[in-house]
């Protein structure tokens, strides 16, 4: 489908407009299709949700998403009673280690130990609750513009969105693989070479609190170069297609070389004395690439090892 002209395209707005008609070069498109492409600066899974909770009418009725419009409709969306997205979470001030930050976007470099989104065990004290007091019109974006996370004891660098185009621009590109993510990953044994690990993801059957690779999980592929070999580790670049929870962990026990100090995935590959002291998985993301979704450009941002894992390597030098 074709992007719309300009005169079709609305301003963008924290809310959908209470009221915008259908345009005829639209005929025969989906109701949900037909609002993404006139409103980009929101997701389509976020459209087609208001759509299924009856607060979009097309000329005073409810439509299911997928039904298909002529062109010409006035299209009507309650905006009323939106909640609001980011959920009754604390704000909380905490030390962000921000390397950048503009209007649209906020990257920081996370230390191990520091959850990302609240859950089970982790209520408060979470990059989450530091956002909202950093910047606290982020709680008005679903889960404060996180669009993507890291483990808690996985450092380096991870992207935040400060409104909602930001957010539907990035999370779109997350989508199509055009954010660039490089981790660097310190895996048992020595690797021969480079390559690819392509292997579905999905919850392990009988570790529901574990990911495994398994035939009916949701497709992952990460890419692998060796950077160095020591003894008895190897130190690799991992580049990331897709963003399954836990992939590079998951992917590189998977072939047998699990990451130095993964209590979940290498727990039984602790015996050396050197690789047993680092408390936490040796993953760290270094290079963070993607396109700035107001100027349309491409940005950068790259990470030094944090101390407990150059450390490490310098030990095992």
């Amino acid at each position: 489908m074709s992007r719309p002209s300009a005169e079709h395209a609305p301003e963008a707005s924290s809310r959908l407009p209470h009221v915008c008609e259908v345009p005829a070069d639209l005929a025969g498109e989906r109701l949900d299709r037909v609002l993404a492409h006139l409103l980009p600066q929101h997701s389509r899974s976020r459209l087609a949700g208001w759509i299924r909770e009856g607060r979009v009418t097309v000329n005073g009725a409810a439509w299911s998403p997928d039904r298909r419009v002529h062109g010409g409709e006035r299209v009507a969306l309650d905006t009323a009673s939106d909640p609001a997205p980011g959920g009754p979470h604390a704000a909380q001030p905490m030390a962000l280690p921000i390397v950048h930050e503009d209007d649209d976007l906020i990257v920081i470099d996370k230390p191990a130990g520091l959850v990302v989104h609240p859950g089970n065990g982790h209520r408060e004290g979470t990059l989450l609750n530091a956002l909202l007091a950093h910047a606290p019109a982020l709680g008005a974006l679903p889960r404060a513009g996180i669009v993507h996370r890291l483990d808690k004891d996985t450092t380096g660098l991870l992207v935040v969105a400060k409104n909602e185009t930001a957010q539907t621009a990035l999370v779109r590109a997350l989508q199509t693989r055009n954010v660039k993510r490089e981790y660097l990953a310190l895996a048992h044994g020595v690797v021969s070479a480079g390559g690819r690990v392509e292997a579905a993801i999905g919850r392990h059957p009988t570790h529901r609190t574990r990911m495994a690779v398994v035939a009916r999980g949701k497709p992952a592929t990460t890419h692998y170069r060796v950077l160095r070999r020591f003894a008895n580790a190897t130190l690799l670049e991992c580049a990331l297609e897709t963003g399954r929870t836990h992939q590079i962990r998951v992917h590189l026990a998977s072939i047998g070389h699990p990451l130095v100090g993964d209590p979940v995935y290498g727990a039984r590959r602790t015996a050396d004395t050197l690789l047993a002291g680092l408390p936490r998985q040796a993953l760290h993301a270094a290079r963070l690439g993607l396109e700035h979704p107001r100027m349309h450009m491409p940005m950068v941002w790259e990470s030094s090892l944090p101390r407990d894992f150059a450390a490490l390597l310098e030990s095992l030098g």
